[in-house]
């Protein structure tokens, strides 16, 4: 009777008051439902960074949401526009991060696969450390069954061919990759000898005092290094018992004395190939590498944490939902940062 006295139908009435409140529920429900949307997004994001001020802000975030959400009678426009102004802006700025430093983790991988690939390539072809040491032990065995030889040939004024086989196939192997690098000035006074100071037939030429000395210790020496100079290339043997070195030179069938300290700046203890240093070299970059992406995956730029340690003193603020305009110049500091270039 009251609705009939104002003028008003009260069943039109009834219907328009329940189509108004079911839109205002329903556009309540839609953001409520958006920002837990957002919150989801911001939560992947800081458990992939692994930085505590994300977690922070994704914490302080879910009080805000939750203070809206149970709480009806605020306006629920105001979460939307703090997650329009704010999150959204720093989820886009952190997506950002994350791909670029994917793009670099990329790069980062790609070169590991192709230093992979060389290492396969080098392995394919390269002659061991264990391969050296082995035929080395063969070679100075070689050496020395040679030379006592030669002392029967030159004893004995025999024409037989003292030498060894294929003895020169250790150094044709093995130069290249082991044998030390010297000067070839040096080179050729290492070889160099004065004429009345050796023995000499058509198969060999010695030094007289290395050969007794040879006698002398009954012709037990080992390899101790190779060295080259250009196409020029030497062996060098220590006697076992005693600290003296001679030098072979296969193209010369030379033997001579050879005085090591002559030759400096060289690890005498380095048995490495040129291609397994450069295959060491290698994994070593590989693992620096893959240490690199580690860390990389979740790194993040120094004046972006800064950034958000200031965003969150702004949401921390009890007082924020009166500080929307604050939030709206972090929202503008971050878009600033997101048009920056990050690489």
């Amino acid at each position: 009777m009251q609705y009939r006295l104002l003028g008003i139908n009260t069943p039109q009435f009834c219907n328009f008051a329940y189509i108004g409140y079911r839109s205002m529920d329903e556009s309540r429900l839609n953001i409520l439902n958006e920002s837990n949307r957002m919150l989801s997004k911001l939560q992947l994001l800081s458990v992939f960074f692994g930085e505590d001020i994300i977690y922070k802000i994704y914490l302080r975030s879910q009080v805000i949401h939750k203070l809206f959400e149970t709480n009806p009678e605020l306006d629920i426009n105001k979460l939307d526009l703090f997650h329009l102004q704010f999150t959204a802006t720093l989820v886009e700025l952190l997506r950002k991060i994350k791909k670029n430093n994917e793009n670099n983790i990329s790069l980062l991988f790609d070169e590991i696969q192709l230093n992979k690939e060389m290492i396969e390539k080098l392995n394919d072809s390269v002659y061991t450390e264990q391969n050296f040491n082995l035929d080395k032990q063969r070679q100075a065995l070689k050496i020395n069954l040679s030379l006592r030889k030669l002392f029967q040939v030159l004893s004995d004024d025999l024409a037989d061919n003292p030498f060894s086989k294929n003895i020169n196939a250790f150094s044709s192997r093995f130069a290249p990759d082991f044998f030390f690098n010297i000067e070839p000035g040096l080179f050729d006074d290492l070889v160099t000898y004065k004429p009345n100071e050796v023995y000499t037939n058509s198969y060999a030429t010695i030094q007289k005092r290395l050969m007794g000395l040879l006698c002398k210790y009954d012709f037990k020496t080992e390899f101790f290094c190779g060295l080259k100079s250009g196409s020029q290339i030497a062996e060098v043997y220590k006697f076992v018992e005693a600290n003296n070195y001679f030098l072979y030179s296969p193209p010369r069938d030379l033997f001579v004395f050879c005085d090591i300290t002559r030759i400096n700046g060289i690890d005498w203890s380095n048995n490495l190939s040129k291609k397994e240093k450069l295959i060491n070299e290698l994994n070593d970059k590989n693992d620096q590498l893959e240490s690199s992406a580690g860390a990389m995956k979740s790194s993040m730029p120094a004046e972006i944490k800064t950034l958000l340690a200031e965003d969150y003193k702004k949401i921390e603020d009890i007082n924020f939902l009166q500080n929307l305009s604050n939030i709206d110049v972090q929202a503008n500091m971050l878009k600033t940062m997101l048009n920056t270039d990050l690489n």
